[in-house]
């Protein structure tokens, strides 16, 4: 699950992290009343959505001189002024894509004498089980192409969370960063801060970018950006609060009120399969076979009729979706309950795409009976190799007609 600049900003400060002052707006009005309350003359007004690139992003209905999301303001007026550009617009960054996302709330904050930009970030190294603290003297908005063309500029710090933050953690982070004296000080506790919070809230990721020294000789989290491990939420009722499902994709919503693994793609055929691994097979074989997946679709092992029903009306409310392939093994999931799950939902939508359904496992002939039996076009598959061909044969043909 992914927040806000703003509300990650909140959570760093309960850790005694420093952060700029400010105030979250969902008006113009909100955003005017934020500004009055920061000392100024420098004030910066930031698009609030879920995605990286905005202060290079564009706004859709705005002139291309436009400024992005990210502005500064040196006046309430332009708060003000930035506040209705903004809000109720469309921002398009290098992560949203060409459909970019809509700008529903603002954070004005207090401006800041910047006197250099660092770049910090965490996230989960699988390969090694600890966490991987990624830092670089090269900050701010050109990261991607630090990374890109100049990789010996970052360093990553692998943490093993048996230990957990260790003073030469510390220590190495300060270094790559190139700090001395009291600001390599405040960057080892800054380090220790971000750990344990990364920790405690059991996040995905964390990134501080820039992390800025001022001309004061502080560190301050000029942006952040956070996400969390979705299974560990129910441990943080205040973090799940945080969540702002119009920034998430409708139907990935709808999918987690069922606990489904969904997750929207670019293509044209829609998947429902029982396992990942099973999952990420199909998708494959679909492409190999000349067509895209449109989803990712996961009903896991357990799934009951109802879970089934509520999957296939998910892949239906796709616009994008021009035939169907239902893979299951029936292990502990029975491929009688998905066959059911299948009847009733295409019943129910009124079924109008090719559908084609490969079942092996448990009790695969009472689901192959419930299907034949069904009334509905039901394609039957007797394998996955079997089964893609002949969804994309269905797919292609449609279209050519």
């Amino acid at each position: 699950m992914n927040i806000h600049e703003y509300q990650a900003k909140e959570l760093l400060a309960k850790f005694g992290i420093g952060v700029p002052t400010g105030y979250p707006a969902m008006s113009v009005e909100e955003a005017v009343e934020g500004a009055k309350k920061l000392p100024g003359p420098l004030y910066v007004v930031k698009a609030q959505i879920h995605a990286g690139g905005r202060g290079k992003g564009k706004f859709a209905e705005l002139p291309a001189e436009a400024k992005g999301g990210v502005r500064l303001a040196k006046s309430i007026e332009d708060v003000e002024a930035d506040a209705k550009d903004m809000l109720g617009n469309t921002l398009v960054t290098v992560q949203t894509g060409e459909a970019g996302k809509q700008v529903n709330r603002l954070y004005v904050t207090d401006g800041v004498d910047i006197a250099k930009e660092y770049y910090l970030s965490m996230v989960i190294d699988r390969d090694t089980s600890r966490v991987a603290m990624i830092v670089s003297t090269e900050g701010g908005m050109d990261i991607e192409d630090v990374a890109h063309n100049t990789p010996e500029k970052i360093t990553t710090i692998t943490i093993d969370p048996a230990t957990g933050f260790m003073p030469h953690h510390g220590r190495s982070v300060a270094f790559a960063l190139k700090l001395s004296g009291e600001l390599a000080k405040a960057a080892q506790k800054l380090a220790r801060q971000l750990y344990e919070a990364f920790t405690a809230l059991d996040c995905d990721m964390l990134e501080i970018n820039p992390l800025v020294e001022t001309t004061g000789g502080g560190l301050l989290v000029l942006d952040t950006k956070m996400s969390f491990d979705s299974n560990a939420l129910y441990r943080h009722p205040d973090v799940e609060a945080m969540r702002d499902e119009t920034e998430e994709d409708p139907m990935e919503v709808e999918a987690s009120k069922h606990d489904l693994a969904y997750i929207k793609l670019d293509g044209d055929i829609g998947c429902m399969v029982n396992g990942a691994g099973l999952a990420m097979a199909t998708m494959d074989i679909i492409k190999l076979n000349g067509s895209f997946p449109a989803n990712f679709l996961d009903v896991g092992g357990g799934a009951t009729t109802e879970k089934v029903t509520a999957a296939f009306k998910i892949i239906l409310s796709d616009p994008a979706v021009k035939g169907i392939l239902v893979n299951i093994f029936g292990g502990i999931m029975r491929c009688d309950t998905i066959a059911e799950g299948i009847v009733i939902a295409a019943k129910e939508v009124d079924l109008d795409v090719p559908l084609v359904v490969r079942l092996e496992g448990t009790n695969v002939q009472q689901g192959k009976d419930i299907l034949a039996g069904s009334g509905l076009p039901i394609i039957p598959a007797d394998d996955l190799g079997d089964a893609a061909k002949k969804i994309v044969a269905q797919v292609k043909e449609g279209v050519a007609a």
